[in-house]
């Protein structure tokens, strides 16, 4: 569904969104999540060997050709590691020799991930491919060790620069440079959106995967607490599990740091003017009440946003490769790009 445009949705579906069960390839592995027990101290080596099996690769993979190059944006905490990705074929550029990119900012719970990951790597890689655009994949610093907010977020934006003004090495329009990420890298990307609403510089367009955007989290409603009363344990996060990840990022401070909204962009007190956005949440994800409150402040605000949900399917899609609804996420993505940059 789209709102506060006179144009048509990016993304049109023929069968139902919702499912109210696991589906798909997931629904078929399910089963091999059985008596597992939610994570913590009882994750012994074989319940970990088993949990994977879940999330194997799906063949066909048909991960796309592009070229990668490993490089570096400045930032305020150090250098900032980035992932260049260069379709064989680049769209054509415009009269100036211009073109817009991509900056791509994986998940993982902000106190893991890298650019080798699924998430990170199969996802840049297939923008890039479907675009002919460059797609920068970002290695923030995670919050681990001491490091709190606003350094991932610092990260991200300078990366976020880096692009626009062209430092991946192609000429690039800084008005055409669209942010996208996955769970904690959708927050991350939806706060580049909003710290660009604030500079005069921002984004043609946010996109986000099943994003965590709000602190604390908005409660599930009657329609996903069904859903997620269906999942086994394993697949639902341990109780008090996003305070303990909240006070990781934050720091003792919580809600008082500078720039919270920064850190949490669903608590910004306004998000008029904000960037033209597009979410994908999944289905049986504790998290799609942060991306559909999100939607729903995005549309209350006269933002331009379009959301969709991803049937059956539960958190972190993006990080299976092969999966074919990871697959469909990225091509929704890739023709958000193409509208929004066009």
């Amino acid at each position: 569904m789209r709102f506060n445009s006179p144009d048509d949705p990016v993304v049109v579906t023929e069968s139902p969104e919702k499912v109210g069960r696991v589906a798909g390839v997931h629904g078929e592995r399910i089963h091999v999540l059985d008596g597992l027990p939610q994570r913590g101290p009882e994750w012994t080596p074989a319940v970990m060997a088993q949990a994977d099996r879940y999330d194997l690769p799906v063949e066909p993979v048909d991960l796309p050709e592009v070229a990668r190059r490993d490089d570096a944006a400045p930032g305020p905490h150090g250098d900032v590691p980035v992932r260049v990705y260069t379709p064989h074929e680049l769209a054509a550029p415009d009269a100036a020799g211009r073109r817009g990119a991509v900056v791509w900012i994986h998940g993982g719970a902000f106190i893991f991930g890298d650019l080798d990951t699924a998430e990170a790597d199969h996802t840049a890689a297939r923008l890039a491919d479907a675009t002919g655009l460059p797609v920068v994949s970002v290695d923030y610093r995670l919050a681990v060790d001491g490091v709190t907010h606003p350094v991932p977020h610092n990260d991200c934006w300078a990366a976020y620069q880096w692009v626009r003004a062209g430092g991946h090495g192609l000429p690039t329009d800084p008005a055409r440079v669209a942010v996208g990420g996955g769970s904690a890298g959708a927050c991350l990307a939806a706060s580049v959106g909003l710290h660009g609403r604030d500079a005069g510089q921002a984004p043609a367009g946010v996109f986000l995967a099943y994003p965590l955007v709000h602190y604390p989290l908005p409660g599930p409603s009657v329609e996903l607490a069904a859903v997620l009363s269906t999942l086994p344990p394993v697949l639902l996060g341990p109780e008090g599990e996003n305070d303990a990840l909240m006070a990781q990022l934050l720091g003792p401070e919580l809600t008082g740091v500078e720039h919270f909204d920064y850190a949490m962009p669903g608590n910004a007190e306004s998000l008029t003017g904000y960037p033209r956005t597009y979410i994908e949440n999944c289905e049986a994800d504790e998290l799609r009440a942060s991306g559909e409150r999100f939607a729903e402040q995005l549309a209350q605000a006269g933002v331009d946003v379009e959301q969709h949900t991803v049937p059956g399917e539960t958190h972190g899609h993006l990080s299976v490769p092969g999966l074919p609804t990871a697959k469909a996420t990225c091509a929704h993505f890739a023709a958000f790009i193409g509208d929004v940059l066009r």
